[in-house]
């Protein structure tokens, strides 16, 4: 394990930062400043990658599969967290996308280390979840190697599921063993170790990237909007905003319309735009998958 940590560029000594512990508090947050500069430069590197990352978990929504991810620590952390985000974001059904994180929610409240250790714990935690062949399972791991995240993916892999990676060095260990690795290569940390830092905002802005274009792509958006059925009073006056905005019809017009669409903005929008019944957009949003743009524009509308 000693050489395997030493050749990892998360894992060598940051020379920007060596005097970081005896320079005033200006310059150290001037010196993080400057090293997260370099973050989105590591991921525009690998957009190709990235793609092809997103390109499949699209293919897996729209076939009725579902998404998890997977990670330990601060990876497992931002795993979850991204996951939880897009049901009230983008209305996502409970359990289409997942977070799991070794140790599980009580690793969330606080560092439970030693358990990216156990191995094991990976393939059970699947598992419990019925993981099939029909889901895809992303794998997020800054040193590429964490045991809990390798085992999970092999399970995975063994199911015939697809899979994917997130690290942050070069020649992962877990990218050789997935269908569509990404390897964002953030180099030394401003503190040696501390991955929490250039390495997770790496696998932050992917992990972003990522859901939202699978987000968008499956419909879940109208231009760049949110548009489906609200979870929030904040959400819901947002829509009606938008529907008047859109429509030119007036706040208290446009709730009537929501009303009668069952809260479903996108039936609502079309029934507006398009002069159709509550169904008859219904249909309409449904032929097109989701996606009202396109169902607007097969009726000349936009």
């Amino acid at each position: 394990m000693r050489e395997d940590l030493a050749r990892l560029e998360t894992e060598k000594r940051n020379m920007n930062t060596f005097d970081i512990d005896v320079v005033p508090t200006a310059e150290v947050l001037k010196m993080i400043n400057d090293e997260d500069k370099t973050v989105a430069y590591a991921v525009e590197k690998e957009l190709p990658a990235i793609t092809e990352l997103t390109e499949a978990y699209i293919r897996t929504l729209q076939n009725g599969g579902r998404v998890f991810y997977i990670g330990a620590g601060t990876s497992g952390r931002l795993a979850f967290i991204d996951a939880a985000e897009l049901m009230p974001t983008y209305s996502m059904d409970e359990g289409i996308i997942e977070g799991i994180m070794a140790g599980g929610l009580p690793a969330m409240r606080r560092a439970r280390e030693f358990e990216e250790d156990k191995a094991e714990n990976g393939t059970r935690d699947l598992k419990e979840r019925n993981f099939c062949s029909k889901d895809m399972l992303i794998g997020v791991a800054a040193s590429g190697r964490t045991p809990y995240v390798r085992n999970a993916l092999e399970y995975a892999g063994s199911l015939g599921a697809v899979t994917g990676s997130i690290s942050c060095v070069s020649d992962a260990e877990i990218s050789a063993i997935v269908d569509y690795p990404v390897e964002v290569v953030t180099g030394q940390e401003v503190v040696l170790g501390s991955t929490r830092m250039k390495a997770a905002t790496a696998q932050k802005l992917v992990l972003n990237m990522v859901s939202s274009t699978a987000c968008i792509r499956i419909g879940r958006t109208y231009k760049n909007y949110t548009i489906g059925k609200p979870t929030t009073e904040k959400s819901y006056y947002r829509m009606v905003r938008l529907l008047s905005r859109e429509t030119g019809l007036a706040e208290e017009e446009v709730i009537r319309y929501i009303e009668e669409a069952e809260s479903d903005t996108k039936v609502a929008l079309c029934m507006i735009k398009g002069g159709l019944t509550a169904e008859e957009a219904r249909k309409l949003v449904d032929d097109h998958g989701g996606r009202v743009r396109e169902a607007l524009r097969s009726i000349g509308k936009d």
